[in-house]
């Protein structure tokens, strides 16, 4: 069996746009200067919580709560104005779900949003689970998002982390998966390589002959 183990935001699709959109209009409404698009990929990765904290100056880290909350308002109404699907990732992840591959999404992004995010962006593919932010459970790079997918799942399972942070390649070291780093995401190839990631993907295809065990 192979499951294959999906980021969203920098990996599946470029969500950045209407994720600074969303923030720079909290910062707005609270008189912060705002940010640039490139900055907020460095804002990126841990959670809504901590987005929020790190767009904040040193001397309005209380408004975090309010930020957030601002963020999501807008967030919730705007998540697709410029979100897309990276080249070629529909039909990468099409095949390998058609060659028996189960695949699924784990991100630090609300869980509510990562589902609509992926559904409509996705529709077609059925995914073994859509699991993002909550409550319930600590954020990635905790192997626990990863131990909910694999759960009931047979052992002689090979399982790949997919993402474009060096939060992705901390998740699958701290679950004991074979991680593939995306050049084309968020963080860049500089950051993967440094945080040792097994496979690096610098095409959508890659991911494919990665896991599939094709010729790169």
């Amino acid at each position: 069996m192979i499951t294959a183990i999906f980021d969203l935001d920098g990996t599946l699709a470029n969500t950045i746009q209407d994720i600074a959109n969303a923030v720079n209009y909290g910062l707005r409404e609270l008189g912060c200067p705002e940010h640039s698009v490139t900055s907020y990929k460095k804002m990126v990765g841990n959670g809504t919580p901590m987005l929020c904290l790190r767009a904040l100056s040193d001397d309005k880290k209380d408004k975090a709560d309010e930020l957030r909350r601002l963020f999501e308002r807008r967030y919730s109404e705007h998540y697709l104005d410029n979100t897309c699907l990276y080249d070629g990732m529909a039909e990468a992840v099409r095949t390998l779900s058609q060659a028996g591959v189960t695949v699924a999404v784990a991100t630090n992004k609300p869980q509510d949003a990562a589902r609509r995010i992926v559904g409509e962006l996705l529709p077609d593919i059925d995914f073994f689970k859509v699991l993002g932010g909550c409550e319930e459970r600590p954020k990635k790079p905790d192997p626990a998002v990863i131990q909910e997918i694999l759960d009931g799942m047979p052992g002689d399972n090979r399982v790949y982390m997919i993402g474009d942070s060096n939060v992705d390649i901390q998740t699958a070291k701290n679950s004991g998966l074979i991680s593939v780093g995306c050049v084309w995401g968020f963080r860049g190839r500089p950051e993967l390589e440094a945080e040792g990631a097994d496979f690096i993907a610098e095409k959508a295809q890659d991911i494919v002959n990665i896991i599939l065990g094709q010729e790169v």
